[in-house]
């Protein structure tokens, strides 16, 4: 190849990828022509230049993923199970910990290595790579990053070796892609915080032992205010919720994480006081590469099943490999791959030569999963309806595959990343911020937690009645959900189907219909599936919702959302529940139900209830004609009255100029005296 031809081939590679990167891409693609002549194994030249290190540890991987992963992926997918002989048996290898410090217990191997081995575990199976990819990327990166000496020898050591067991902890309801959404909090008291909310979609939960956790310090500071720390599995207060029943990667665990006080010694706080939100976002950045090695090794692994199907599936008198629509499918997928690689490969190569990555992970995230669900839903294609068929492993590719564009920030998250690299942040006078309410909206949220069980039911049965609920009437037990007027749920908080007995009478004695959430009907069954609440089951729309045992996942709160009355019976008091209901006891059902019954018989038989009428809602504080607006000047954040500041302190319905002088923005932090008159607005009817 002449000069002339290797300038071009440069030319082209600057013009399509990192501009910001021009002189390392000289070096890198210099490297490439250096080694134009050497061939991988089984034929093909190379599109980035690893090292024969690089090939050797492929090589292991691979064997090992064929060899004990491969035989069980099936089972491991039709049964929801975690692999964990595998995964212990890969930690045995030196292979839970290949791109960290051999002083911390790691292989003392690069990036590129971590990148390679995630990739080949998932071309065999999408849930054994991504274990791999959250143990690594987000379980003990933060802690080898941003730990103290004390906590690496502590926590790193055992989990690079592969004897523990890593997770991170940052998404909940109301934080996705927002972490600023977060609203568990960890209070410093003495020599310990104390940690109170909940997780959700958490990989490697419950079977991780160490978790990265991230938790609100200090409130109404946005971003500002949150922190993280390491937290073991089996302290007081820390306990597991729902494990998913996942489209996809089945063989990766995912569950909840639920703390309710958990005590945190004051040296788990990894880095400093609201260091947090940094961690989490470096964190991420290098967890896409890990993502974006995954969809690499789902797509290889479905073109290669695609790849070995079209040389042996004869029609019309050939292989369809020779038919000219499959041969240009499988040379596009083939193309796909090669770009990709490519992509993720110098990622991991950027990281490893310690300079800024985190445009080219988000890139490489994006791209690869986007382009793996195009290589996947061609590999079926070519299988026609065979690869249609549960069990094949091209159709487990196509729902493993899925999952890579949503986690670890979604495809449309990891756009906005490109662009603030190429266009810059927004300014702060055209950002808008909103404050949270909670998911079912304004709720008069009176919580009965003092005095006896038997005060507090009465306090909740007087409040009922002064709203003008009649329990002297009642509806059929399994009328329809989406038709009841009244509806008492079960949660898992009840305990023994034994317990179903006091959810019967509860509901006859309020007059209800009986629902539950989504685990009582699907994985105990307790009830048909058709009684349970929530998004994804029936939805509530009548008067009276009583959740017993329910803590209130996301899903569940926003099926009862239109409920006019919520009323929660927990005995934990930070669950979600209690921000989202009109009236709640803090006790346990098994003692408060009883009890509850009792209040609501009047000693005679239910009267059919009228035709429903509908309970007036609580609303907000009405506003004076023509109230002031003030806006905050450091984000855009709207001081309505009508709402007010609780978590600071302020009351609905208190007027800008009556806020005390130390309040600041619940958003940004910003002090009173940086709000701006904008406007006025109208009474609110």
């Amino acid at each position: 190849m002449d000069i002339i031809e290797e300038d071009e081939y440069l030319f082209t590679f600057h013009v399509l990828v990192f501009m910001d990167r021009v002189v390392k891409m000289e070096r890198f693609v210099k490297s490439i022509f250096a080694d134009f002549g050497r061939q991988q194994k089984g034929g093909g030249l190379r599109m980035f230049r690893t090292s024969e290190k690089h090939e050797e540890l492929r090589a292991k991987v691979r064997a090992f993923a064929e060899e004990e992963v491969k035989p069980i992926a099936f089972m491991l997918d039709q049964n929801n199970e975690f692999p964990h002989e595998a995964i212990k048996k890969f930690g045995e290898m030196g292979f839970m910990g290949l791109p960290f410090p051999e002083k911390y217990g790691g292989a003392g191997l690069d990036v590129m290595n971590y990148a390679i081995a995630v990739e080949e575990l998932a071309r065999v199976d999408g849930g054994t790579g991504v274990i791999l990819s959250a143990h690594v990327s987000l379980g003990c990166y933060p802690i080898y990053t941003y730990g103290t000496e004390e906590q690496k020898q502590k926590y790193l050591v055992p989990l690079a070796q592969g004897k523990k067991l890593g997770a991170f902890a940052l998404t909940e309801p109301e934080a996705g892609s927002d972490a600023g959404g977060t609203q568990t909090t960890a209070v410093l008291q003495g020599d310990h915080y104390l940690l109170n909310g909940g997780k959700i979609f958490i990989t490697n939960a419950p079977f991780a032992d160490v978790y990265i956790v991230f938790a609100v310090t200090t409130p109404d500071i946005g971003t500002k205010g949150i922190s993280a720390f390491i937290v073991e599995k089996g302290w007081d207060g820390f306990e597991f919720g729902d494990h998913y029943d996942k489209m996809g990667i089945r063989s990766s665990s995912t569950a909840e994480l639920i703390f309710n006080d958990v005590k945190v010694p004051k040296e788990n706080l990894l880095g400093r006081e609201g260091d947090g939100f940094k961690i989490a976002m470096s964190t991420l950045d290098g967890g896409r590469i890990g993502i974006a090695a995954q969809a690499l090794g789902i797509a290889q692994g479905a073109y290669e099943h695609a790849l070995d199907y079209a040389k042996e599936r004869v029609q019309f008198g050939k292989p369809i490999a020779f038919q000219q629509v499959i041969s240009f499918k499988l040379a596009d997928m083939y193309t796909k791959l090669r770009t990709s690689r490519f992509l993720v490969y110098s990622a991991a190569d950027l990281k490893d030569s310690d300079l800024p990555y985190g445009l080219e992970s988000a890139m490489a995230k994006q791209y690869v999963s986007d382009m793996g669900l195009e290589v996947v839903n061609e590999a079926l294609q070519i299988f026609g309806g065979s690869g249609y068929l549960k069990g094949m492993e091209v159709e487990r590719a196509y729902r493993d595959m899925k999952i890579t564009t949503i986690y670890e920030g979604t495809n449309e998250i990891q756009k906005m990343v490109v662009a603030s690299h190429i266009i810059g942040k927004m300014p702060k006078e055209y950002a808008v911020a909103k404050k949270r309410g909670p998911v079912t909206g304004t709720r008069k949220k009176l919580i009965f937690k003092d005095g006896s069980a038997k005060e507090r039911v009465e306090q909740l049965v007087g409040s009922l009645k002064n709203d003008g609920y009649d329990f002297t009437v009642g509806i059929p037990a399994d009328t329809p959900i989406y038709d009841a007027e009244r509806v008492v749920s079960a949660g898992k908080g009840i305990g023994p189907v034994e317990n179903m007995k006091l959810i019967e009478d509860l509901a006859y004695q309020a007059g209800a219909a009986i629902g539950s959430s989504r685990p009582v009907a699907e994985n105990l069954k307790y009830v048909p599936l058709n009684r349970y609440v929530g998004m994804s089951g029936q939805k509530f729309k009548g008067n009276l919702y009583i959740a017993c045992g329910i803590s209130g996942a996301g899903q569940h709160l926003k099926g009862i959302k239109d409920a006019a009355t919520i009323v929660a019976i927990n005995k934990n008091a930070n669950a979600p529940i209690f921000k989202n209901c009109d009236y709640g006891i803090v006790g346990d059902v098994n003692e408060i139900l009883p009890i509850l019954i009792k209040a609501l018989d009047n000693g005679e038989a239910k009267k059919p209830a009228p035709p429903m009428k509908r309970v007036k809602r609580a609303q907000p504080f009405k506003l004076a004609p023509t109230e002031s607006i003030y806006v905050c000047n450091g984000c855009g954040y709207e001081y309505d009255p009508a709402i007010g500041d609780e978590e600071g302190g302020v009351a609905p319905g208190t007027k800008y100029d009556k806020l005390p002088e130390e309040w600041i923005c619940p958003v940004c932090g910003e002090e009173k005296q940086k709000f701006t008159l904008v406007g006025f607005v109208e009474s609110r009817q």
